[in-house]
């Protein structure tokens, strides 16, 4: 038997990536390599340490308790093994920061971070939703990203480190000539009969479609099904203008051609924003991002919820009123 010195990192990798996922082939597919050499690797791993850690039949994989076991242990070495590669890198390599998508108001916690330290590489990415977002970061290809924190499984939440960042206010995305298009503000219960697009279908946003669902349970609403995603503004005023389905976004969304954005009330409904980052990481980067994000948080209200708004029922982690 191996002791526990003598383990290779990439091994308790996979064996994380597999109880993570309870499917070998989606493990592989977050790790970037071939199904079988991770299953070499969990069976290198399972003759070093002498027991079994996967109860594998033909429809599903769980953890045998020897696997239950060695979780926690595992987390904690590749925890210990990052901070160290970050400890002596975290200057020279840039920081991968995702803002989900261009134009939206985390751009300026990133402007500032930049100013905030000039000689920090921050690099910005556009991975369109936490979820998507989330694994990359834990599979190390992302540093930061931004979103709903609380849509995350509890699971992935555990691995990440996290700091609360604003409550955003929620608006819709009218075609131009939308009858509700004339309003300033349109009241959610304005929008009962509707079939309004959040993201449904598209893997990468699902802790959006499910605050969508949150938002419009009871008030007869429906969540439009999924449709191809729109690239570019062109393609944006193509779909909206063909399919003339309304989109849920936030406040600060770009404004898009051939529609009007406005934003919802009575309740204002909010989505709660974090940021988050690989739980262990050292860079100066970050520290400049979140500094960013408090001070420009605490200049804009953006930590004030307003009386009276809307938020998912139970939500994980959110800063007492």
């Amino acid at each position: 038997m191996a002791s526990s010195s003598d383990l290779d990192p990439r091994l308790l990798r996979a064996f994380t990536a597999v109880a993570d996922e309870l499917h070998f082939t989606r493990a592989a597919a977050r790790l970037y390599v071939a199904q079988q050499a991770l299953s070499r690797d969990i069976r290198r791993l399972e003759r070093e340490l002498g027991a079994e850690l996967f109860v594998r039949t033909t429809r599903q994989v769980s953890l045998t308790p020897d696997g239950e076991r060695l979780l926690p242990h595992a987390r904690r070495v590749l925890a210990a093994h990052d901070a160290l590669a970050d400890a002596f890198r975290a200057d020279a390599r840039p920081l991968l920061v995702d803002l989900n998508s261009p134009g939206l108001a985390t751009a300026a916690v990133l402007a500032r971070a930049r100013e905030r330290a000039p000689e920090q590489e921050l690099m910005a990415r556009y991975e369109s939703g936490l979820t998507w977002a989330a694994g990359e970061i834990l599979a190390g290809r992302l540093d930061v990203s931004f979103g709903r924190y609380g849509g995350l499984g509890a699971a992935v939440r555990a691995r990440l480190g996290a700091q609360f960042v604003r409550y955003e206010p929620m608006a819709v995305i009218l075609p131009e000539d939308h009858p509700l298009a004339g309003l300033a503000e349109v009241p959610l219960d304005a929008l009962a009969g509707e079939r309004i697009y959040a993201g449904a279908g598209n893997d990468r946003t699902s802790e959006w479609t499910d605050l969508a669902a949150r938002l419009f349970a009871g008030r007869g609403i429906d969540i439009a099904p999924p449709a191809p995603l729109a690239v570019g503004k062109e393609e944006f005023r193509r779909l909206m203008a063909k399919n003339r389905t309304p989109v849920l976004a936030v406040v600060d969304f770009p404004p898009m051609p051939g529609s009007v954005l406005r934003p919802l009330t009575d309740p204002v409904p909010l989505s709660p924003v974090w940021m988050v980052w690989r739980d262990g990481l050292r860079h100066p980067g970050l520290d400049a991002l979140r500094a960013a994000a408090a001070e420009i948080g605490a200049r804009e209200g953006w930590l004030d919820r307003p009386p009276g708004s809307w938020l998912p029922e139970g939500e994980p982690g959110l800063p007492a009123s």
